[in-house]
């Protein structure tokens, strides 16, 4: 597996070649990633487990990838090895990508090409995003997600382990989707993901309860709270949502 050459910039980016040579600075772990060409990177990034970044990418200041799981983090603990040796799935970032300063994408995280992320986003485990994505600053994505391609998540979105968005999906900023019905009160209730599918649009600060499905092409007015299915090309507005066709206009 290739391991990072480096040129530092005086912007103090860094631009990787593939090479054969083993770095020895104890920051970087080099020998679990796999970089494609012309890829930047600054000299603050960190690197977890094997990750591979596709060619002309850019990773800006104090990203983190390949970031351990909880249940990694207990094995790890068990041996006491260095966590930046340690050899496990890591992130998947495919071609001309931009991740944003204070990004953290943790293991088993596959990325599409030409993503773009905001500052401090966090995407958990086993999550898979699609190809021309946005992902806006401060945005949360839990693990076991699905994400698909032409999403676009403003600021401030969360999105809870699970949850299933289809092609060409808009969540306005700080748009909220849940996942547990009952939070605490209930020892052992299973999680219940919402799926939203091709062409949602959702509106700025609403809320889609646990389990809820969105059809194709429905609309979620801003601020709205969701707490059953929307059908398809409908719009769902108000709190608790009213449920009406989708007008000709929208």
């Amino acid at each position: 597996m290739p391991i990072l050459h480096r040129r530092r910039h005086a912007s103090g980016a860094v631009r990787y070649h593939p090479h054969s040579h083993r770095s020895n600075t104890p920051r970087e772990n080099r020998v679990f990633v796999h970089i494609g060409e012309n890829v930047r990177a600054h000299h603050t990034v960190r690197s977890y487990g094997r990750n591979s970044i596709g060619r002309d990418s850019i990773i800006l200041d104090n990203v983190q990838l390949g970031f351990p799981p909880t249940g990694r983090l207990l094995e790890l603990r068990q041996v006491d090895l260095n966590l930046e040796h340690a050899d496990y799935e890591g992130t998947t970032i495919a071609e001309n990508a931009i991740i944003r300063s204070n990004a953290v994408l943790y293991g088993g995280v596959r990325i599409g090409h030409h993503v773009r992320t905001g500052h401090h986003v966090l995407v958990r485990e086993n999550t898979t995003i699609g190809d021309h994505v946005l992902i806006g600053t401060n945005t949360v994505i839990d693990n076991d997600c699905t994400i698909g391609s032409h999403v676009s998540l403003q600021s401030c979105v969360y999105i809870p382990t699970g949850t299933v968005l289809g092609d060409h999906v808009f969540l306005g900023p700080s748009a909220t989707i849940t996942n547990d019905r009952y939070p605490i009160r209930v020892e052992n209730a299973p999680l219940e993901p919402a799926r939203l599918e091709d062409g949602v649009s959702v509106g700025a600060n609403a809320v889609i309860m646990p389990g809820v499905t969105i059809g194709e092409g429905a609309m979620v007015g801003a601020g709205a709270v969701v707490t059953k299915d929307v059908p398809a090309w409908h719009l769902a507005v108000g709190v608790p949502a009213k449920i009406t066709p989708l007008p000709d206009a929208l």
